[in-house]
């Protein structure tokens, strides 16, 4: 009844599928090399006397390459979900339509030649799609035309408030939001790994990484203004770093795969950043007095909230750290990285790393939320590389920029790109890839990712 053939590297689907089809209810794709769909799933026309999958009620085929979908795919009379999601589709055939009970289907992340449709595909449901494509895209179902007016209705009420203007307000509004691509790792031909030990569960178990090219860290104060950043998400988001921890590394210092995991405190050693090479135990312990003196000094009952992530590690037989291929530590969480890992003016291209023991998504909202800022940062810098060198660009770091409506805005025509890196266990088993297509939804009204 269900057959899941996802994450593979299939070009095709031979005829042996058919003899499954009359049973079929679920058919999981996703992750393949596909350029064909129905085409080259369903069987010829007339090999099985009842039609073609008659049960098949649920079709993934996301993350592949299919370039086509064919109109033969009404010949599937129980397809309710469809998910061809970041192909390579450029039309969405009408027959789309005639699949009798169709309520859900994703076709994100497709460059579709019908510019409206591609709007429609990543904000309307289901039900207006189809009623768009039945139209044969010339017309609105009645749903669209509702939502249309009322948009419609509601730029000309913010037009009135900016005082008019001949600027197109959606327009404007896409070519104001930040741009990043997300190399996906079948496009990537030396994509980076995280491998976790089973150690890591009972110490610090939650990790997500991902690669990061474009940022621009050069002029002026660009790099305090990153530094600042990542301050500020640890203190706030990130509940002073006990509810998860962050740390970026110069990916040209790195040689890779790397190893999350774990090591006994007299044994793991690390330069942390500004330090010496040390001991992991000499340098927690070197912390805890500069705490207990700072607490003094301030004349305080307990230790302050920027050090309470130190009684993390209390009682633990071992330390969790993330290791490069050379088997030097680059990052010990939730206290420090390394200083041959540190981010310079002259860095490019960036390793992020987020870890937590509270749980999966806490990092990857905060993966969300640090990209989102490297972003908002990156355009801040080309937009006033003039001023780079003035001090007085905190703000740029609470939100996005705000732009003059009046002015002839054009998106970034180098776009931040994130490249996707899979952590998994010993085996070599998938524990976690980021970003994923379910990532970076959260900052979605500030950023737009190109899947």
């Amino acid at each position: 009844r269900s057959l899941n053939l996802s994450g593979n590297r299939l070009r095709e689907l031979g005829p042996g599928l058919a003899r499954a089809a009359p049973q079929l209810q679920a058919l999981l794709l996703s992750g393949n090399r596909l350029r064909a769909l129905p085409g080259g799933l369903l069987p010829p026309a007339g090999a099985l006397p009842a039609g073609p999958f008659p049960l098949l009620s649920r079709l993934e085929a996301a993350d592949n390459e299919v370039e086509e979908l064919g109109a033969d795919i009404a010949a599937l009379p129980a397809l309710k979900s469809l998910d061809v999601a970041n192909n390579r589709l450029r039309e969405l055939p009408a027959a789309l339509a005639d699949c009798p009970r169709l309520k859900e289907a994703n076709f994100r992340g497709n460059q579709l030649k019908d510019k409206r449709l591609e709007k429609m595909v990543n904000g309307c449901q289901t039900k207006a799609i189809l009623e768009y494509l039945r139209a044969g895209g010339r017309g609105k179902g009645k749903a669209e035309s509702a939502r249309e007016e009322a948009r419609k209705k509601k730029r000309e009420k913010q037009q009135q408030k900016k005082g008019g203007g001949d600027g197109e307000p959606d327009e404007l509004e896409e070519a104001s939001k930040l741009l990043v691509k997300v190399l996906h790792v079948s496009e990537n031909p030396v994509p980076l790994v995280v491998k976790a030990s089973p150690g890591v569960k009972d110490v610090r178990p939650f990790i997500v990484c991902c690669v990061l090219k474009g940022a621009n860290l050069k002029p002026g104060n660009a790099l305090k203004r990153f530094l600042a950043a990542q301050t500020k998400l640890h203190e706030d988001m990130c509940e002073k770093r006990t509810a998860a921890t962050i740390a970026t590394h110069d990916l040209q210092l790195i040689k890779g795969p790397l190893a999350y995991d774990v090591q006994p405190p007299d044994e793991l050693k690390i330069t942390p950043l500004g330090r010496k090479e040390m001991k992991a135990k000499d340098l927690l312990r070197q912390l805890q007095l500069e705490a207990e003196e700072q607490r003094k000094q301030k004349k305080r009952q307990n230790v302050s909230g920027l050090h309470k992530y130190l009684q993390l590690l209390d009682g633990k037989d071992n330390y969790p750290c993330l290791v490069d291929a050379e088997g030097v530590v680059i990052s010990f969480p939730p206290i420090t990285n390394s200083e041959k890992t540190k981010i310079r003016k002259d860095t490019r291209d960036l390793l992020l790393e987020v870890t937590s023991d509270t749980s999966l998504q806490i990092c990857k909202d905060v993966m969300d939320t640090l990209i989102l800022k490297i972003a908002e940062l990156n355009r801040f810098t080309l937009e006033n590389e003039e001023d780079s060198g003035s001090d007085n660009e905190s703000d740029a770091l609470c939100g996005p920029v705000n732009l003059n409506p009046n002015q002839n805005v054009q998106p970034m025509n180098f776009p931040l790109v994130v490249e996707q890196v899979r952590v998994v266990d010993t085996d070599g088993n998938l524990k976690v890839l980021y970003p994923s297509k379910t990532d970076l939804t959260t900052v979605s009204s500030l950023l737009t990712v190109i899947r």
